[in-house]
């Protein structure tokens, strides 16, 4: 089995920082792209931001140059440092993976559980 387990949510100050983490688990032979979706209530799923196994990243227009994803190979993780946060960053966080099981087999996305962040004074 594989998880995705993220951490580092929460409630923020407009103007304040955060950094999501999350880390990949279990049965897992290579992973290729990484990265973040974020659904705030009664709004669809939006891709934040995207990082390949060799560091190169995508954003969402409306984070671009406040928010900053990485990732540790060799961890199998990947982060999300989020500076500036303003009142509509607010959502449900969720990391995904592309991971291979095993050689030999695609690579099938996988979806951490989600973590909260609210911006609000």
């Amino acid at each position: 089995q594989v998880q995705l387990m993220e951490s580092g949510g929460g409630l923020v100050q407009p103007g304040g920082s955060l950094r999501l983490s999350c880390a990949a688990s279990g049965s897992i032979f290579s992973i290729n792209a990484m990265g973040w979706y974020r659904q705030a209530p009664g709004q669809q799923r939006e891709l934040v931001a995207t990082i390949t196994y060799g560091g190169s990243t995508n954003y969402v227009d409306s984070v671009r140059g406040r928010f900053t994803i990485s990732r540790d190979n060799a961890k199998n993780t990947v982060s999300l440092q989020m500076n500036s946060l303003k009142p509509e960053d607010t959502a449900v966080y969720s990391c995904y993976a592309a991971i291979k099981r095993r050689v030999g087999a695609p690579y099938t996305n996988y979806w951490g559980q989600g973590t909260q962040v609210t911006v609000s004074s």
